[in-house]
């Protein structure tokens, strides 16, 4: 099997190491490993399947001769992006730079593979929560058209990084011990004021709109639009931040342009690749983040109707957003392109 160059930018923080972590256990057929960072972070050495990675800088040489550069996320990508791409490599790209650009593909390959044929050197991954969501709303949506969803999340902490899951332990074993609890990293680190996130829930994730709405939950609503071609699809979020490490959970809420049948609409879900239906009330069985943690799938249970309206269901979903939302979607855009030897024809 040939081999490819790769690079991953970021390869300190949580996303990073998720990637390294995931290309280990998936056998991908690396030759050359590239492990790039800020300035900041270079250095840094990080043992690798038995081998010492030393950090490097990123700089516009570091992409000479690599094929697959895989982002972490950040403002970083806006810069070095382009640099990959002139360099000859492929950019698969965690941050939120080009999602909405129309030259770049939005893809969760289960979902809209076909997308990744289009690129030119680019292809962003969608936010951690539009992932999750799509991945439920994709099978339902081919059995009956989507005339509206209101989505509701609960997002782990670890979609605010490593530092932000460092602070919410520290948090905890402040209040266990009965010190002063300090905040500096949520909401936002930019933000001028920070919240206490232990044993408390914090209903802004990223910066508000001039519509009321916070970034996240525009990210959700245009995002979704884009990935399943339903471009007047209706959708409202809400996304919260809640005192969980890791694993997104989120309550959704979908109406239909006509009739769908639960035990269909079950039997579609369960069949979808990366889907699991984790879904039996009579035993108390229902996806939680505690448990989908280091998981590949999407669980999906507390499936029902929605009694309010003629077409419509109820779902709760839980997804790894570390490992699903975020490095093992982009891993898996790559490994779709090699499936299809998309590298030799680019």
């Amino acid at each position: 099997m040939r081999k490819y160059n790769v690079a991953i930018l970021g390869a300190t923080g949580a996303v990073g190491a998720e990637f390294l972590r995931l290309i280990e256990e998936r056998n991908f057929p690396f030759a050359e490993l590239k492990l790039l960072a800020s300035k900041r972070s270079a250095g840094q050495v990080i043992n690798f399947m038995g081998k010492d990675y030393v950090v490097e800088e990123a700089t516009d040489k570091s992409f000479e001769g690599v094929e697959i550069a895989l982002f972490a996320g950040g403002s970083i990508s806006e810069t070095f992006a382009p640099v990959a791409v002139k360099a000859g490599a492929v950019v698969i790209d965690n941050s939120s730079t080009f999602r909405m650009d129309p030259e770049v593909p939005l893809v969760v390959p289960e979902v809209n593979p076909e997308a990744i044929a289009q690129h030119k050197g680019i292809i962003a991954n969608p936010n951690c929560s539009t992932i999750i969501m799509v991945m439920a709303l994709k099978p339902l949506h081919d059995i009956v058209p989507i005339k509206r969803v209101v989505v509701s999340t609960y997002q782990a902490v670890s979609g605010g990084g490593k530092e932000a899951m460092a602070e919410l332990e520290e948090q905890v074993a402040d209040i266990v011990a009965g010190r002063p609890v300090t905040a500096n990293i949520l909401p936002g680190a930019s933000l001028k004021k920070h919240y206490q996130i232990a044993f408390n829930l914090i209903p802004q994730i990223d910066i508000f709109k001039e519509n009321l709405y916070t970034k996240e939950e525009m990210k959700m609503i245009l995002e979704t639009r884009k990935i399943m071609s339903a471009p007047d699809m209706k959708i409202t979020a809400t996304t919260v931040r809640v005192p969980v490490y890791r694993s997104h959970a989120e309550s959704v809420n979908v109406e239909f342009e006509g009739p769908i049948d639960l035990a269909a609409a079950r039997a579609a879900l369960d069949k979808f690749p990366g889907v699991k239906m984790t879904d039996n009330p009579d035993e108390q069985i229902y996806p939680m983040p505690l448990n989908t943690s280091g998981l590949d799938d999407v669980e999906v249970g507390r499936l029902r109707y929605d009694e309010s309206v003629d077409h419509g269901v109820n779902f709760w979903c839980c997804g790894d957003q570390i490992r699903k939302g975020a490095a093992l979607n982009a891993l898996q855009i790559a490994e779709y392109m090699i499936e299809h030897d998309m590298f030799d024809k680019k």
